[in-house]
């Protein structure tokens, strides 16, 4: 039997970036997408219940995984091509790009980036290999290659000794046991002002909201709980992060498997999830806790369920307080469960829907009015 289709394993940088492109579901929806696509795919969900995730085509879906396996995060963005006849050869392109890469100070230039005349005259005059470029047309190739001007960022390497160990073990039990596999995770922070969002409106007249950055109301934190198997999301607004808001949290998850069997909750390691109240009471009830790696909450599968929870009700809100926010969290919740995307759930609707048609039946002797 073929191997199911699955994004490989991520690095440190890749996860980070795709867990900030879908926490804040700016810039383009195809990037927001695919990156929503990357890490469903490596919280263990199948083909079929990420394309049912995003609503697209299983074919699409794969596609978009072979390319992350192929080009990593370059495979976001769409590709274009076309234009005019090739002016420099691709050897002198190629050399262009990775100087631009080059900090100056390594190539005996006494200052610390790049500006587009300097490069162009270090090309031209400086450069063991001499290539006459326009900066205007230098820009171009700049673009074309994905080089744009950038602020400097830091990246959080994982210094976790037992980073493969616990990335290994969080795989195994989402492919081996997907039904009793859960994940939590905290999701803010919340506060009650104007948020920017996005929708459809007249050209040209956008939705506007008041411009509001007081936060009167204080801040909140949704505790979400997500069962990996059965595709359903929960959770409670609670003012801070705590191990007793983290402990109520796991004994609902425990509650939605009241067989005893054993579980696995998968969570990051922070102090308030791995107290020793939580790790004797996970003793006691056979659960077992999947601590993802340190700086590397990418490979908690709720990460990519928070994101359509960003979408559909923080953004573009103007909530008046906390309660009301909270009642359209719990709103969403509810339509999103009963509208459950995975194959599984979808399964098991059918079933249940097929054994009330029957019951209907046996208890009043002829058939019921199939649902809609």
């Amino acid at each position: 039997m073929a191997e199911p289709v699955r994004v490989r394993r991520l690095s440190d940088q890749e996860g980070q970036q795709l867990l900030r492109i879908t926490r804040r579901g700016t810039g383009s929806p195809i990037r927001l997408r695919r990156a929503m696509v990357v890490l469903a795919s490596v919280g263990g969900n199948t083909v079929p219940a990420i394309a049912r995730l995003v609503q697209a085509d299983e074919d699409t879906i794969r596609q978009v995984i072979h390319w992350f396996n192929e080009m990593g995060m370059a495979s976001l963005d769409p590709q274009w091509a076309g234009g005019r006849p090739r002016q420099i050869s691709s050897d002198e392109e190629q050399f262009i790009v990775e100087t631009a890469n080059t900090r100056p100070e390594a190539l005996g230039r006494p200052f610390i980036r790049w500006s587009i005349r300097k490069l162009a005259d270090h090309l031209r005059v400086h450069s063991t290999r001499r290539i006459r470029i326009g900066r205007e047309r230098l820009r171009q190739l700049l673009h074309r290659h994905q080089i744009s001007f950038q602020q400097t960022k830091t990246w959080k390497e994982s210094t976790d000794p037992d980073r493969d160990v616990k990335l290994a073990r969080i795989e195994y039990v989402s492919i081996h046991f997907p039904q009793r596999v859960f994940a939590f995770d905290e999701f803010g922070p919340l506060v009650i002002s104007p948020q920017a969002g996005a929708g459809w409106a007249p050209a040209g007249h956008p939705h506007r909201l008041p411009a509001n950055y007081h936060k009167l109301h204080g801040v909140r934190q949704f505790h979400g709980c997500y069962s990996v198997g059965d595709d359903q999301l929960w959770g409670v607004v609670r003012r801070r992060k705590s191990a007793a808001n983290t402990l109520a949290a796991m004994k609902s998850i425990r509650a939605a498997r009241p067989d005893g069997a054993p579980i696995y909750i998968i969570l990051d390691n922070l102090s308030a999830h791995k107290g020793l109240k939580i790790r004797r009471w996970a003793a006691w009830n056979k659960v077992e806790l999947c601590f993802t790696p340190t700086y590397a909450s990418w490979a908690n599968p709720i990460e990519a369920q928070f994101g359509p929870l960003r979408t559909f009700v923080i953004a573009g809100s103007n909530h008046p307080n906390h309660p009301v926010l909270t009642r359209k969290l719990q709103t969403y919740l509810r339509w999103r469960n009963a509208n459950a995307r995975h194959p599984d759930v979808l399964a098991a609707q059918r079933r249940e829907r097929a054994r009330i048609r029957s019951e209907r039946q046996r208890r009043w002797g002829q058939p019921a009015a199939r649902a809609a």
